[in-house]
């Protein structure tokens, strides 16, 4: 039997793949884009709860960093981080925390993880919008109208879908033989 440790670890990187995935789906609107990648987010920390969930972001945002092209539109690299879109990228850090703790809490509960995606939201957009108006120096109405408001729509369809998505990957998961979810009741353990 495989260590639950090993499956987080496998599940992280894939996420964190299907994070670079999603990143490739993007349309360019403004400076900053409308990409796929926020969904596969979401259902990393759903999934995997804020411990591995900040692990496979973690390997995602290094990936690029180093130079790998899995940030938006295929771009990458430590000047990303500099750039307009630096503070979503940095966001999905705080985004895929609260989310994976807040979803921890409900055990399931659909309404729970719909508040948990609403709150890391929140998160990724503060972090993006008080970034986009430090590099570009927009004025915060502005950085709002650019950095926010197109999205909602889509971040929307996004928690809907991921709603509906995560009770199907964590029955997936819990007929592998994996745990759904870290939880205050049932933390990731080696199996025996």
């Amino acid at each position: 039997m495989i260590p639950n440790d090993l499956r987080s670890m496998v599940l992280a990187s894939l996420f964190a793949a299907l994070t670079a995935v999603g990143a490739l789906i993007a349309l360019p609107l403004g400076p900053v884009p409308i990409v796929l990648q926020n969904f596969f987010v979401m259902l990393m920390a759903l999934l995997l709860g804020p411990r591995w969930g900040l692990a496979g972001m973690g390997a995602y945002l290094l990936a690029g960093a180093l130079g790998l092209p899995v940030f938006a539109g295929g771009t990458s690299g430590l000047a990303r981080f500099a750039g307009p879109t630096g503070g979503y990228l940095v966001g999905y850090l705080p985004c895929v925390a609260l989310i994976g703790w807040i979803s921890s809490r409900g055990r399931g509960h659909r309404l729970v993880d719909a508040l948990a995606m609403v709150c890391g939201t929140a998160a990724l957009y503060s972090c993006g919008v008080a970034w986009l108006k430090l590099v570009t120096g927009m004025a915060w109405r502005k950085a709002v109208a650019v950095g926010v408001i197109p999205f909602l729509p889509g971040d929307i369809a996004k928690i809907i879908a991921a709603v509906l998505v995560i009770n199907a990957l964590r029955q997936l998961t819990a007929r592998a033989g994996t745990a759904s979810r870290p939880t205050p009741a049932t933390p990731l353990r080696a199996a025996k």
